[in-house]
């Protein structure tokens, strides 16, 4: 044998040694493998059933959470208004929600025919070129504060204006405060429709409107509109926002008589889990700025295509007529309010004048003033002692503004 030979043959016994050892090598440790795994179950069949039921149990979990999802998803996906259970189909109605009864009821309120011993009080009156606005408020005993006001806007059709208040696509665009609105049902032979809105504020849970409105058309172009909370089974109570549960707002639109302008009169009452004088404050800082965002809003209105025309079935294509009964009543007494709106009420700051030499009082609430500034910039106050705090500014200053008034000036 060569040595060529010798040395294959060396090799190749040396690979039937190496895999033989292997082999057995195998043999041994799963000898061992399966010695231990079966004294392993053996000595632990319960902790081992245990386990195979948790696994059972966090598998059967993810499954129903994954199709609980896929669920919620699709039906979030679907239209506005259709469900998987729809309500006219359960038979839920909503053509009683807003009736002839509200309509007498808002028509009593513009014209303040509900309690003669309120106390109103006057809140905010603005007005420029285009437009003026005038509103007073009053507390009653048994609700949330009640809020009446009237805005003029020049140049502008009861049309236009009507179709302006209830595009509430296109108030989505101009409002930021409000983030979403979606339809939920419309009854087509009472003309009452339902909507969802969600609005959010500063510092504050967003609120949730779950509302019924209907709109009659009255003499001579004059249109009505009540508003109310309402129940809808496509609007479920959510966690994540502050459901209103008192909601009473109206308008009456019409034409101001020998002028081309028309007039919305509104009646507002809400209880949107806000304090009070809190509510009050904010209204009167911030209304006059919204007013005038919204007639910017109303002057582009005309500009853009008419989205009540093609949204289908809504409250204003299914406007109703006011009883004659009503609106009999309601005639005169609105051409006498108008007339005291557009000439009787006197501008606000009309002729004032303010003295040269401020008095000792104006310097003492001027250097509290600014000392309350100094609060409210540096200060780590919380936001209801700010509150507090512009609320008592603001009535330092209306009081300095009336001594200066009341002290004669060196130019009378």
């Amino acid at each position: 044998m060569s040595l060529y030979n010798y040395a294959i043959s060396e090799q190749e016994n040396s690979k039937e040694t190496t895999e033989m050892v292997k082999i057995v090598d195998l043999r041994r440790v799963h000898g061992m493998f399966q010695g231990s795994s079966e004294e392993f179950w053996r000595e632990n069949v319960y902790g081992g059933l245990a386990t195979l039921v948790a696994l059972l149990f966090v598998l059967a979990w993810h499954c129903a959470k994954r199709f609980v999802f896929r669920k919620s998803s699709s039906s979030k996906s679907s239209p506005v208004g259709v469900s998987n259970s729809d309500p006219t189909s359960s038979g839920f109605s909503i053509s009683e929600m807003v009736t002839d009864a509200d309509l007498k009821f808002l028509i009593e309120n513009l014209e303040e025919k509900t309690r003669e011993n309120e106390k109103w009080d006057n809140v905010i009156e603005k007005r420029n070129d285009l437009l003026s606005y005038y509103a007073k408020c009053c507390k009653p005993k048994d609700g949330p504060v009640k809020y009446l006001s009237s805005t003029i806007f020049e140049n502008c059709s009861p049309e236009k204006l009507r179709d302006f208040y209830m595009d509430n696509d296109y108030r989505k665009q101009w409002d930021k405060m409000l983030i979403e609105h979606e339809q939920l049902q419309v009854d087509k032979n009472k003309g009452v429709e339902v909507g969802r809105s969600i609005k959010k504020f500063p510092l504050l849970t967003a609120r949730e409107y779950v509302l019924a409105w209907r709109l009659w058309e009255g003499k001579d172009n004059t249109f009505y509109c009540f508003i109310k909370e309402c129940e809808h089974p496509l609007a479920p109570l959510q966690k994540k926002y502050v459901r209103v549960s008192i909601f009473r707002s109206g308008w009456q639109i019409r034409k101001v008589p020998g002028r081309n302008a028309c007039e919305i009169k509104m009646f507002h009452q809400e209880d949107a889990g806000l304090n009070v004088e809190m509510a009050k404050l904010a209204f009167s800082r911030g209304i006059w700025s919204y007013v005038c965002k919204m007639d910017t809003a109303l002057r582009r209105y005309s500009t853009i295509s008419n989205h009540q025309l093609s949204s289908g079935a809504t409250a204003v294509t299914l406007i109703k007529k006011v009883p004659p009964g009503l609106e009999a009543t309601d005639s005169m007494t609105s051409q006498e309010n108008s007339a005291a709106t557009s000439v009787h009420r006197p501008i606000a700051g009309g002729g004032r004048k303010l003295s040269r030499t401020p008095s000792k009082k104006l310097l003492a609430n001027g250097l509290l003033i600014l000392g309350g500034v100094v609060c409210l910039s540096r200060g780590h106050s919380s936001l209801g002692a700010k509150v507090a705090m512009a609320y008592i500014l603001t009535k330092l200053s209306k009081r300095g503004a009336s001594s200066s008034e009341s002290s004669p000036s060196s130019g009378a």
